[in-house]
């Protein structure tokens, strides 16, 4: 079973409606709010996306260079959700998430996430043959099964495999209580298991600050328990 599944199939059966995922970017003044189900249905559309338009399989090697986001969110679980591995950088890597603005990576596609907090994709289309993720990525299905089960031993996470950052996500004391405010960045591997594995993996509420200007009144507004 995928690394998504384990983290979102016990959540979608008995919570779905429940907030998942809170992301505030102070420097844009937005605030989203993610539930299971609409995580779970942005991973299905990237996973299905990834499989169907780039031919992402179990064991392939997908960049992520984003920084903490409620999209990047979607990305990683999508990613994983089809077996892929997340890695910092691959020269192998069947495809490569960035922010605006990034130079080209080396893989075999780039997607840019264009990180709007309404989820817009790019005003323009780009002019180098990347591809813009958001607006691709809406247009596919909103339910995925694997082709195959996922085995456990599938590198998931810079080369560690599905059971292993299993593994190490479910060490925290994090409990499905709690509401955790993170201002923790999101690299390839430390930042993602500690700022967002180890939070899912527990079922707690997570609430993601970038560009944080305002915590005290994040922590007043969620009544946050544990900041990372």
């Amino acid at each position: 079973m995928s690394l998504t599944e384990h983290l979102l199939r016990p959540l979608l059966r008995s919570s779905a409606a429940r907030p998942l995922i809170t992301h505030y970017d102070d420097a844009a003044g937005s605030r989203i709010e993610l539930s299971v189900a609409t995580t779970a249905n942005w991973a299905a559309k990237t996973a299905n996306w990834l499989v169907d338009e780039v031919d992402v399989e179990p064991g392939d090697d997908v960049v992520v260079a984003l920084p903490p986001h409620w999209q990047t969110a979607g990305v990683l679980l999508g990613a994983w959700w089809c077996g892929a591995n997340v890695v910092s950088a691959s020269a192998d890597a069947r495809i490569a998430f960035v922010a605006p603005g990034t130079s080209p990576t080396g893989a075999q596609a780039t997607a840019i996430v264009a990180l709007d907090p309404l989820g817009r994709g790019l005003g323009t289309p780009p002019a180098d043959g990347s591809l813009d993720y958001l607006n691709e990525a809406r247009l596919a299905g909103d339910d995925f099964s694997p082709l195959l089960p996922i085995p456990g031993d599938t590198p998931a996470l810079q080369g560690s495999t599905v059971d292993e950052v299993l593994a190490a996500a479910r060490e925290s004391a994090l409990s499905r209580e709690d509401r955790v405010l993170s201002t923790l960045d999101w690299m390839v591997p430390e930042g993602v298991l500690a700022g967002l594995l180890t939070p899912l993996a527990a079922g707690a509420h997570l609430v993601q600050v970038t560009s944080a200007a305002r915590l005290d009144a994040h922590r007043k507004a969620e009544r946050t328990t544990v900041e990372l």
